[in-house]
């Protein structure tokens, strides 16, 4: 977070096509099986590719992501991103960079995908909130682009 590594408040782990090593990034596992499956299927159904997929772990209501718009994967340019939930419903909170007044929620079913197109990222912000309520496991699978 700004530059510095921190503890989330989450699991995660980073998968993808293996790409010359960028000093300072985490370089990805290979695929799982399961995954590149996932992926080519989220590939011909949204027209869009992806090179890597970041799976979180939230294991309960006090696991969470802040506010944050996703960075550049490719440097300097915003990219779609299609996110896969599974597990736990929770609600996927946006807002407006500019006016943080306006502000909308959707709920991610068990089964859900989203695919955020890459001008969101421009103007808004998203999180997945802390909840008080008693609530199971999800995972969210994003599947990026990435530069090689």
């Amino acid at each position: 977070m700004y530059d510095k590594e921190v503890i989330t408040p989450r699991l995660s782990a980073w998968y993808g096509d293996k790409r010359k090593r960028d000093e300072g990034k985490r370089e990805a596992l290979p695929w799982l099986s399961e995954l590149y499956d996932l992926r080519q299927r989220i590939e011909q159904h949204t027209g869009v590719s992806f090179q890597g997929v970041l799976l979180n772990y939230y294991r309960d209501g006090n696991d969470s992501v802040a506010w944050h718009a996703d960075k550049d994967t490719i440097p300097g340019l915003k990219t779609d991103i299609a996110s896969v939930s599974i597990g736990e419903e929770r609600n996927f909170d946006f807002r407006n960079k500019d006016d943080h007044r306006k502000k909308y929620s959707i709920k991610l079913e068990h089964g859900s995908l989203l695919l955020m197109k890459a001008d969101l990222q421009k103007g808004w912000e998203h999180r997945i909130a802390k909840s008080i309520m008693p609530m199971n496991a999800r995972i969210n699978m994003t599947f990026r682009k990435v530069m090689d």
